[in-house]
């Protein structure tokens, strides 16, 4: 059905040179011709639902997470009601892929760091949202906003240009980007065997990390992480004794490093546009050597860590560590992502997000590194890299064709809300679909479970990685 669509007949210059040709009929405006910004406050606290912004779609927060996450009386949180277009205006250098726009199917409230939008009688609200997701995913808000963290307000976007088709014509592009999306999500959903791949992986790490590799040997509990059962044989001290913090900075040149969350660190350049901007000065980032651990210090609770395999440079919002020569940097490579280790970084973490948490070093240096003898340690990295090999294999494989089906479905997005394919016909044919329940989305399928943060007083979604 895709394969049919092609471009309109008669196209006219927009006067926007980012927005090229547009169809003849379609009208552009200012967007302070099709939206309105709106803040109504939850005065007195009448609604209770809390939403958040999760991946592009507004979900309701489960009770759970709301536990001394969010003020008791929610009187600082704005009302938002089916069909409000909502923003996070922070945080615009983020290369991520598009995650700041949320359209609303339920009444609550969210963060009035938030900006919420409503479509004047110009736009359908589905179409409204259809079309600022597109500019972002075209990342047409960088540049726009103040402050270090590229704050955004109205007047920052109230002059960006917006397409406006006729309003039968708005209802043909949701109706069929709809189809494109349910579709997507489903294939993507299919892939679960990323997940499954990759809890089979840290079980595999897990018992070699922490239990060796004779199934026979005795263990003992470890007294920072009680849940966990470590060789008996083996030495555990504190992680202060296996590892100095090391302070290095002043070497702008050398090349520039990431931690990538699953990945560990990795050249800034192989991100994949999923980290964040640096800055223009790199007199002040810090020198990471081979062996080094490095740790995000607001995600290594999440596993955001990684022994460096190269001599580099990272920024400051990280917390870079001299391993002691008896831990073999493989080995420690592996240990420090399981889940042994990941469970202390968690109790050695504090803050009020679900997902920015800071490492608290008088906590983390507590923390208990199980260490083998190093000959043993070689043992087990050479053991895990055999084992995983065709493991990485295929959720390399897996991956790249979640990844590229994203980028299509990126593309089509951004082609049909500008006006470069046209899906009147095909929108006609498209059979009528009961709504789908939004359970989970193409991220939780495959093992990258979108979770928000109010740290800051923010919910905000994360890929994470950061230069």
């Amino acid at each position: 059905m895709i394969h049919d669509l092609k471009p309109y007949p008669a196209y006219k210059d927009s006067g926007v040179a980012w927005l090229g040709k547009v169809p003849e009929h379609w009208d552009v405006f200012p967007a302070l011709a099709a939206y309105r910004p709106k803040l109504i406050r939850n005065t007195g606290a009448i609604e209770k639902t809390v939403l958040s912004l999760s991946y592009g779609r507004i979900i309701i927060k489960p009770q759970e997470k709301l536990r001394g996450l969010v003020p008791e009386s929610f009187e600082t949180y704005q009302v938002v009601d089916p069909g409000d277009i909502i923003l996070r205006t922070t945080d615009l250098q983020n290369d991520q892929t598009s995650l700041r726009v949320g359209y609303s199917k339920y009444r609550g409230i969210i963060t009035a760091a938030y900006m919420c939008l409503e479509t004047t009688s110009r736009l359908s609200n589905e179409f409204g949202y259809q079309l600022l997701n597109s500019y972002d995913l075209l990342k047409l808000f960088y540049g726009l906003g103040t402050g270090l963290r590229q704050n955004l307000e109205f007047s920052h976007i109230k002059h960006v240009p917006v397409l406006v088709p006729p309003r039968g014509e708005q209802s043909a592009i949701v109706r069929f980007l709809d189809y494109v999306d349910r579709r997507t999500r489903r294939y993507i959903r299919a892939k679960h065997m990323i997940a499954l791949l990759n809890e089979h992986k840290q079980a595999i790490i897990q018992r070699a990390v922490t239990q060796g590799l004779d199934m026979d040997d005795a263990t003992q509990s470890l007294g920072s992480a009680p849940d966990f059962a470590i060789n008996a044989r083996w030495r555990t001290g504190r992680l202060w004794g296996a590892a100095r913090i090391r302070s290095e900075k002043g070497r702008p040149n050398l090349d520039l490093l990431s931690v990538f969350l699953g990945r560990g660190v990795i050249p800034y350049g192989e991100g994949g546009g999923q980290v964040h901007k640096p800055s223009f000065d790199l007199a002040s980032y810090q020198v990471v050597h081979p062996g080094d651990l490095v740790l995000n210090n607001q995600q290594a609770w999440r596993g955001s860590v990684g022994i460096s395999a190269c001599l580099g440079i990272i920024s400051p919002a990280y917390a870079v560590l001299a391993l002691d020569p008896k831990l073999n940097s493989r080995f420690a490579n592996y240990l420090f992502k399981s889940h042994v280790m990941i469970a202390q970084f968690v109790t050695s973490s504090k803050g009020v997000g679900d997902i920015q948490r800071d490492i608290h070093f008088a906590w983390l240096k507590n923390a208990k590194v199980p260490t083998p003898p190093l000959r043993e340690q070689e043992r087990i990295a050479d053991h895990l890299d055999r084992e995983l090999s065709e493991l990485e294999r295929h959720l390399s494989m897996y991956s790249r064709e979640v990844a590229l089906l994203r980028e299509y479905r990126t593309r089509l997005i951004a082609d049909v809300v500008t006006g470069k394919l046209d899906v009147r016909e095909v929108a006609a044919r498209l059979p009528e679909e009961a709504e789908e329940a939004e359970l989970i989305d193409d991220r939780d399928a495959c093992g990258e479970r979108g979770e928000e943060t109010e740290a800051t007083g923010l919910d905000a979604d994360a890929e994470e990685a950061e230069a």
